[in-house]
């Protein structure tokens, strides 16, 4: 989100297009080449904190056994491929905003807003259904969340934690492939509509 506000919003407040944008190149390959860069910065420190996390846990493991040890093979690779997936849906929303965004706050709150949003609706959902004596009218405000699930990609699909945490695939979703596949054409369709806005994008 950060990275988003300086590499598009703050670079349009600065006029700095004037300059990047002077270059033989197009408009589309001046967003693309940000984003990689975005989510190259992105992936990376996944990497960072991921490699942490398991050195963390060696240590710890070393001298606690748990019941259930922490899986740091496949599981914990799985985990690893299904954060990336949001985090390439995350820097394509961000994008977008920074780009359509008239001041730099504006992606920061947006794309925590819809970070939210997506992570949460589904969890919502099923609360209301598991528990219709929750609230009043519970089945109107669950239809309501629902049309969410149309305009939204489900973060909480990809939260896979529990496979590495339990040392068992049983907690992958059955329609995981769906899942990848939404998400994936949800990010690849915010880029399209982010290179669609900056063709035709005037700036003064």
């Amino acid at each position: 989100m950060l990275l988003a506000q300086e590499l598009f919003t703050k670079e349009f407040d600065r006029k700095l297009y004037l300059t990047s944008l002077s270059y033989p190149k197009t408009r589309q390959s001046f967003l693309l080449g940000r984003l990689v860069a975005i989510y190259a910065l992105q992936i990376a420190l996944l990497f960072l904190l991921s490699l942490t996390l398991l050195l963390c846990l060696k240590s710890i493991s070393a001298g606690y056994e748990q019941a259930t040890p922490v899986s740091l093979g496949k599981p914990y690779l799985i985990t690893f491929s299904f954060i990336a997936i949001e985090l390439f849906v995350i820097a394509a929303i961000a994008s977008l905003l920074a780009i359509r965004a008239s001041t730099p706050s504006f992606v920061l709150i947006g794309t925590v807003g819809f970070t939210l949003a997506a992570r949460s609706f589904a969890p919502m959902i099923a609360l209301l259904e598991n528990n219709t004596s929750l609230m009043k009218n519970s089945s109107e405000y669950k239809s309501s969340i629902g049309i969410l699930g149309y305009l939204l990609p489900d973060f909480n699909a990809l939260d896979t934690r529990a496979i590495a945490l339990y040392d068992s695939l049983t907690f992958l979703p059955h329609n995981w492939t769906l899942n990848i596949a939404t998400n994936l054409l949800y990010g690849i369709g915010l880029i399209t509509l982010s290179i669609w806005s900056l063709n035709r994008k005037k700036f003064i």
